[in-house]
Order: structure tokens, then sequence, then C-alpha cells
């Protein structure tokens, strides 16, 4: 057992704080001046064409409408069916904007002559400046679009107002053992990413002028569509900027704090969105192919968090709760003790060492200030906690509120925002006795005291990765350094099925965030994208476990806000990229199109699981049926048990590899027993991979547990709603049902 030093527990009789700006950040000029939202928007960088623009021809019976609603003032409108529209243009995207309403019908869209779709734009309201249509993943070619009204039952009234396009060049990416495809749009920007079924996967943005729309203005959350790269939106209705998130051991999806959009501060539109620095937002287990119904939940008059938090690490316990970390009490950008929340809180609340739900304070969070949002985190064999913050580490135990700390990290390298790397724990086998073992690589040794103008975008950033056995003898003999191929803010590190990491994104130079410090690249506070991937392999020796032989290139550059993620099918999705402080098309810019990295073992004969039980208790032994390649080596075999993870800002947060004990019976059958205790894998959902000859199955969905939520401490979640207040930063839009849940 791990000595442990004692902390203080501090108790809030009424957690609030004084109403100041909830921005603490980067602002663009005329910001201040509030206007009436419309979807339209032309990022930096791209072209706006109004309808009137020679680039555009008619067919059939347009007419000139005017109004001070429509862009410019102007729009061509029909009620002809079969009228047509060609606009011509050059380059990766695409959009059209223009009126919906009652009395409107349907549109046919054509790019390059080929069948798009059927567009409505019917509509219960009357609405101008609209996002009818928008396409991401062109090649950077001439193309022609095409668009003819149909009409329908309800009329046949079209008005198109404008056409935006989107620039770029994308070069194809090159043919390796390893392939590398771009397809499909996100639709928000990816600043969030979890994969929630083996056909969805779930994103979340901040509020800010995203193509996808949803009840007349833009979404900022959206289900992804694996297989089809269809995109559907999520009506989030507070501000996820830079939220937190994870799952609960009955499946339930957590989504942590946020920011307000304050009309007067951070744009010159109110997007109608809540206060989130306080939100708890519930995604419900959604495993249907159709996700009907499936959609996010608030209610802050009874779901919320005690305190403000931006940049905070939720986390998954053994008791299946969510822990809430950290974090900022307003948004901005590097943590001060002004602003930092150097605590601990719990959903469902908790009453820990007489706490009554109200948040814990911390010492590691205050010693690691400044840069120490979102917290590196893992839950730990013997249920005890690893945290990195800054160039700090410790071990703590949330039954206790305590802690041991571990040597700072070496070099003077920082991992957490802004100076940001990526950790994981790293995989866990019955062999060694569920030994863990933590791996953080890159970051930045620039100085977190310095202010904004004596750091440059061209600050080298940290090539370090390091490493600790979390044991007595481990911690004793200290962290084991290597060096990445290239130095990397901002990457994100993937567990593969096999045990080995795929490190991707990120810049060779500056920070995250942006708007904040010398030579910009746009508003990039980062510089230098790496654009190939690495492939890590813990198992070799020291000094041969990288390497980027048949990885191929991407030229999308993916710096603040991307993410990437495995799929249950083995491949890699990568997404996002926008250090900026609302859509922009200039380097480096808002980006929506999305990759895919695609291993080897893609295109090799790969082990089929047949079925399985869609629940295993813990330590429970049940029976697989499978198919194994011809030639199969069953010494090889291995059931790799997953968390996928939550991931945001190069934190994955419960990413997680659990080696199952496992015994082949016969030719078909697989004896397999799940994970000895909720230490060694919290309860909640997983996705289990058959591994044989260094390749993996297709991920299976089970639940790992008994199915059931975290229990509810009624007394303390009633202290904490007595004593706390909702939404403190934004009295004028007290937010969610009215409803309990």
């Amino acid at each position: 057992m791990l000595a442990l030093v004692s902390l203080t527990l501090l108790l809030f009789p009424l957690y609030t704080f004084a109403k100041d700006s909830a921005w603490n950040g980067h602002l663009t000029p005329g910001s201040n001046t509030p206007s009436r939202f419309t979807p339209y928007y032309v990022p930096d960088g791209s072209t706006a064409y109004d309808s009137l623009s020679p680039a555009v021809d008619r067919a059939g019976d347009w007419y000139v409408a005017r109004s001070s609603e429509y862009i410019n003032g102007s729009t061509l409108a029909t009620t002809s069916r079969n009228a047509s529209l060609l606009f011509s243009f050059k380059g990766t995207g695409v959009e059209i904007y223009g009126g919906v309403g009652k009395r409107y019908g349907s549109m046919d869209i054509y790019l390059d002559r080929e069948f798009v779709g059927a567009y409505s734009v019917r509509d219960s309201k009357d609405r101008q400046q609209q996002l009818l249509f928008f396409s991401y993943d062109l090649a950077s070619t001439p193309h022609q679009l095409s668009l003819v009204n149909k009409g329908s039952n309800s009329g046949s009234l079209l008005d198109i107002d404008a056409f935006v396009g989107v620039p770029g060049d994308p070069a194809p990416a090159a043919a390796n053992r390893w392939s590398l495809v771009q397809r499909g749009s996100t639709g928000v920007a990816a600043m969030q990413l979890a994969i929630i079924s083996s056909s969805l996967a779930i994103i979340i943005d901040k509020v800010e002028h995203n193509p996808l729309a949803i009840d007349g203005h833009p979404a900022w959350g959206a289900l992804y569509y694996i297989d089809t790269h269809a995109v559907q939106p999520l009506n989030l209705r507070s501000n996820s900027f830079c939220a937190g998130g994870t799952f609960l051991s009955n499946g339930t999806l957590v989504n942590v704090g946020g920011n307000p959009v304050v009309g007067n501060n951070t744009a010159a539109a109110d997007f109608g969105d809540l206060d989130g620095l306080q939100a708890v937002r519930l995604f419900h287990p959604c495993d249907s192919e159709s996700a009907a119904g499936c959609d996010m939940y608030e209610n802050h008059a009874r779901i919320r968090l005690a305190s403000p938090r931006w940049y905070n690490t939720v986390l998954r316990l053994p008791d299946g709760s969510a822990m809430i970390m950290g974090g900022s009490k307003k948004g901005g950008w590097i943590n001060n003790a002004t602003v930092n929340n150097p605590t601990i809180e719990y959903y469902p609340p908790k009453d820990i060492n007489g706490s009554k739900g109200l948040p814990v304070q911390v010492q590691f969070f205050v010693d690691s200030l400044n840069s120490n949002l979102f917290p590196i985190a893992f839950v730990l064999p013997d249920g005890t906690i690893f945290i990195a913050a800054n160039n700090l580490a410790t071990i703590y135990s949330w039954q206790s509120n305590t802690e041991r700390r571990l040597p700072a990290i070496p070099n003077g390298v920082r991992v957490t925002y802004p100076m940001a790397g990526t950790g994981l724990l790293l995989p866990l086998s019955p062999a060694n006795g569920y030994e863990p073992e933590i791996l953080l690589c890159g970051g930045s040794s620039v100085s977190d005291t310095k202010p904004g103008y004596e750091i440059s975008a061209n600050d080298p950033a940290s090539a370090q990765c390091a490493r600790m056995v979390l044991t007595d003898a481990g911690i004793a003999a200290g962290w084991q350094t290597e060096q990445m191929p290239a130095p990397r803010i901002m990457p994100d590190a993937i567990l593969l099925p096999t045990g080995e990491v795929l490190i991707v994104n990120g810049g060779r130079s500056g920070i995250a965030g942006y708007g904040n410090v010398r030579d910009q690249v746009g508003q990039s506070n980062a510089a230098n994208p790496v654009f190939q991937p690495v492939l890590y392999d813990p198992s070799a020796p020291s000094g041969s476990r990288f390497s980027s032989e048949g990885l191929p290139t991407s030229d999308i550059p993916r710096l603040y806000h991307s993410v990437a993620t495995l799929t249950p099918r083995g491949d890699i999705m990568i997404a996002g990229s926008n250090p900026n402080l609302d859509r922009s098309e200039q380097a480096y810019g808002t980006e929506y199109r999305v990759e895919w990295l695609q291993p080897p073992y893609l295109n090799a004969e790969r082990p089929v699981i047949q079925s399985i039980p869609n629940m295993i208790k813990l330590g429970e032994t049940v029976k697989m049926t499978v198919h194994l390649p011809a030639n199969a080596n069953v010494d090889t075999l291995k059931v790799s048990c997953m968390d996928l993870g939550f991931v945001t800002h190069a934190v994955h947060a419960n990413s997680r590899l659990v080696y199952l004990v496992a015994k082949m019976l016969d030719g078909q059958t697989l004896e397999v027993t799940g994970p000895p205790n909720a230490n060694v894998y919290p309860p909640g959902p997983a996705w289990i991979y058959l591994v044989v000859d260094g390749i993996p199955s297709i991920g299976t969905k089970v639940m790992i547990g008994d199915g059931q939520g975290p229990v509810v401490d009624t007394e303390a979640l009633n202290y904490m709603l007595e004593h706390t207040q909702v939404d403190q930063y934004d009295k004028t839009k007290k937010g969610g049902e009215s409803d309990e849940e």
C-alpha cells in the first residue's frame, strides 16, 4: 500500500463567485456590438457569392426580391417548379444560403452533374439567411453545383440568397502500407469526440457559426454516422466550450462544464445558448442504428455542478460515478490563482469526509498552477487516481482525500494546457498482476509564468516521452525518458487493440490556444503542424519503440481543438482543428474534414467475434463464439477489453486496455473471464477485440459490470442544490427543463 499524505477538506456554505465577466480571454474587434443572429456566416478566407453574381446562371422563371431581411438586401426567388440555378466555383467546399418557411417546398442538388439528394426547405417558421446545403470533402478543382426547384404539397417557393465557397488544396494521401482516407464532414467543429455505438460517434463543440444547423441556429453538437458519414445535429442548450466528459456505469455520457457566450464579450450575436460553466449534460445510451430520439438532456435547476468549471477533466470511478477535477472558474487562457478551481466534485454528488456533496479542496491543483488545466488522470488498479498537471504528478485517494506526490516530470516539461502534452495508462495485463505504467508524451518547457507577449508560436515543443511504473520500486526508479521522432504540442495518443500506441496531430512549436502569443499564424498560438503519425510499441526495448515506417502523411493541419479516436472497426478517426474564436477559413482555419487512418490489419483476414454476451460481470467467466483465420497461431491470442475514452484537448479521459484471461475450448469457443474487479476496469461500456497474430477483430460493445447506474446520495444531492446557485454568471438565462431526470 502506498504511503499517503493527508490533505485539507474545504467546505463551502454557499458556493458563489463575484458577478463579473465570465470570459477572460481573446476578443475580436467589434465583438462588443450585439446583433441579431442568422446562420449566414462567411469564415475568414472563404468567399461569398451573392445570388446575383456572374458565377450564378439561371434557367426558368426567377425574380429578384428585395428586403433588409436578405443578404445584401436582395435574393433570387421562384415559384416555378424545375427552375434551376448553376453555380460555378473552385474549392474544397460549398454552402448555399436562402429562405425556409411554410410556403416552401424542396430542391434537388447536383454536384458535377451527380445527383446528391433532395433537400426540404419547408419549415414551421419563415426564416431568412438559413444554411440550406453544405459539402466540404471536394477535390480542389473547378466544380459546378446545380439546384432545381421541385416544390412540394406545401408550396413551391424557393429563394436562394448566397453561396459561400471554401478554398483549399488537399493532395491525395500517400499510398503506403497504412492508408489515410479523407471522407466525411463533421458539420460542427470536433472539439470533443467519443464513440457511443458501433455506428455512431458524438461530436461536441463550442457555440460558434458551424454550418450544421438546428432550430434556426448553428448546432454545436452532432452525431456522426461512422459507416455512412451522415451527420445529425444535437440540441445542446448550454455552451459546452472546453467541457469534459465520461461514461457512467450504466452507459450514460456525462458532459460537464463549459462557458457562457456573453453577447457583449465573446460574439457579435446572441446564439440563444445557456451558461455552460456549471452545466451537466446527459446523453443516455443510444445503440440504435437510426439514433431516433437520442439527444442531450439538461436541467440546471436539478442537475448541475456546485462550482463553475472550464477545462475540467472527468473520470469514471470504480463505483461507476464521475469524478470532476480542476479547471478554471471562468473562460480565458492560462490558469491563475484568481480564477483557479482547485477542487474535486462528483456526479452524482458524494459526501466525502463530511463534504455533503460540495467541492473538496485538493492542494495539488494549487501547487500545479499555472499550466494545470485539463489534468491528465487515470484510475489505477488499486482504486487510487494518477493525476498529472503542469510538470507535477501525484497519486490521489479519493475516498480519504489524501495523496502521494510523485517525482516531477523530467526536464521541466509541462504536459497540461496550455503546454499540452498527452498521456495514457499503458495496457494492463494479468500476466504481471495488472501492474500500472503511465506514459506522458509531448508538451512544452516554456515557462508558465511568462506573459503571452513573451511567448512565441515558434517556441519549440517537447519531443519527450516519460514513463513510470506506479509501484514502490517503479516510483523509486523514477521517470524513464525517450524522444519522439518529432516534438509535439497538443498530440493525441490512441491505444490500439494490439497494445501499440498511435500518436497523431499537434504542432512542432508554440502552445495551445489562440490569440495570446507573438508570431501567431492566423489566431493560432501554435505553428509548424506535424503531419505524419508515429507508432509506439511499449513492449519494445528502449531506443526502438518509435516507428513511422509505412505511415502516410496528411496535409491537413491538426492543431488546437483536434481529436482522434479508435473506432469499433479498428481504424482511427481524426477530426477537428480550430484555433480560432469563431469559424475561420484562414490558416489555420476551422476544419470539418474527417480523415481515417487505416492500419494494415484492416486488409488482412481478421478474426471474428460471432457471439458474446452483451454484459460481462466483474470476474464472470463467459463463452464467446469466434472464427479464427486459417493457420492462426492460437498461442498469440489475446482478448482486449477497451474503453475508447472521451477525447478533447489531447486528453483521452478513461482510455484503457485490459487484457482478459482467455482460453480456447475448441476451434470456435473461447472462454473469457471479465476484469477481476472495478479498480482494474471501472464498470461501464467496453469494446471487446479478439487479437490473433497481431490482427484484431472488429470490436463488439459490451457492458462490464451489472449495467446499473451509480448510487445516488440523495442527502448530498439536496444539500448541494440548496447551497449553490444556478448559472451564477448569467442570471438572464437560467437553464434547463422543468421536469426532473
